[in-house]
């Protein structure tokens, strides 16, 4: 989710970056060295705030801090709280997952089995909208709400209640077909979220709670923040660099209300690619499965793209005042997660990198000074 983002960069020096890791956990074979030369001018043309940088992979892990979260020049560091925006698909996603798994839901069940009966959700030619259309961003559904309309534009998705999720699903006339085409859609997979806590009888925070985050032990997940959180938490910034709210999503919480860490997120890529024992794992593998095409190099899973080349599945994610990327590499054991308090697509380009830089790739460095 980024939609509330637009505006010229402001450029400001160079901030020493700090190395961070948990005790008694080997290095990332990444060396300091190579992640500042990707991470590093991000940074110094003012791209960023601060930014914190998990990678993972066979010789263990690692997270870098850059940048500064407030003006004593904290640097950020693997239990620095950010707004992870979209990465909270793949949630939604292993939500669903578990759910067929365990004879909750299915995948090919229409969504309105599983919202209020009086409640109407679009179709088209008799062709409902499925979980698994909603969760492969083939819902036909429009990417924002059509009657968005926040009362407050710097916390937008705040008083986007269900009532009014339903009386747009109401108005909505789908375009095409169901499940015929990838159009991203931040309201089909918060819809999605929804409904999966309505058919589970939890709100969705209890849902990604119990059923993800105390099984991997990653305490610092969460969508509502509690004191320790809070005080861990990176005030967020806007594209020109002004401080941001933190923002509070509603009926949508599927698509983008997750806050979480460096070092929680490394926990739950190391779940996906199957290095720690979880009962989460078989759930998780259906979500990296190919369901659908995106583009001529791009597949997509349960919410998870995934590049035809490398097999790496990836989201990004964006807020008001965050930036976000998760990947990891099926077969190659290789995760990086980037977290930044600034609300720039930049983040998206230093995942990239730092994944090519773990696959032993060439990689496209940021220039250091101001174009």
């Amino acid at each position: 989710m980024r939609e509330a983002t637009v505006g010229p960069m402001r450029f400001f020096g160079l901030i020493a970056a700090v190395l961070v890791m948990a005790p008694g956990i080997a290095s990332a074979s990444l060396s300091q060295t190579q992640v500042d030369e990707i991470v590093q001018p991000a940074i110094q043309m003012g791209s960023c705030k601060a930014i914190a940088v998990g990678v993972l992979d066979a010789q263990g892990r690692a997270v870098f801090g850059y940048g500064a979260i407030d003006s004593h020049g904290t640097k950020p560091d693997g239990q620095t709280v950010f707004e992870i925006g979209s990465i909270t698909k793949t949630f939604t996603a292993t939500l669903l997952a578990q759910m067929v798994l365990s004879g909750e839901v299915k995948l090919d069940e229409p969504v309105k089995d599983l919202l209020p009966a009086d409640v109407k959700v679009p179709a088209k030619d008799g062709r409902a909208i499925t979980l698994l259309d909603l969760a492969t961003q083939r819902s036909a559904l429009p990417r924002l709400p059509v009657s968005f309309d926040p009362a407050d534009w710097t916390n937008p998705y705040a008083d986007y209640t269900p009532q009014k999720l339903y009386a747009d699903l109401a108005m909505i006339q789908l375009a095409q077909m169901p499940g015929e085409k990838y159009e991203y859609s931040n309201l089909g997979v918060g819809l999605l979220g929804h409904a999966l806590s309505l058919r589970a009888g939890k709100s969705y925070e209890n849902l990604i709670v119990d059923r993800i985050c105390t099984p991997l032990g990653m305490s610092h997940t969460r969508i509502t923040l509690d004191a320790a959180m809070r005080a861990k938490l990176a005030p967020g910034h806007d594209w020109v660099g002004q401080e941001a709210k933190n923002w509070d999503i509603d009926a949508l919480a599927g698509a983008g209300a997750i806050r979480s860490t460096a070092d929680d997120m490394l926990i739950y890529l190391a779940a996906n690619l199957n290095l720690t024992e979880t009962p989460l794992w078989s759930a998780m593998r259906m979500t990296h499965e190919r369901r659908a095409g995106v583009d001529d190099h791009t597949d997509i899973g349960l919410a998870w793209h995934i590049a035809r080349r490398t097999g790496t599945r990836w989201h990004d994610g964006g807020t008001g005042g965050y930036s976000s990327y998760a990947a990891f590499v099926p077969g190659r054991n290789v995760a990086v997660v980037v977290l930044s308090n600034s609300s720039n697509p930049i983040v998206d380009r230093l995942g990239i990198q730092l994944v090519k830089a773990e696959l032993g790739e060439k990689i496209e460095a940021l220039p250091t000074t101001r174009p």
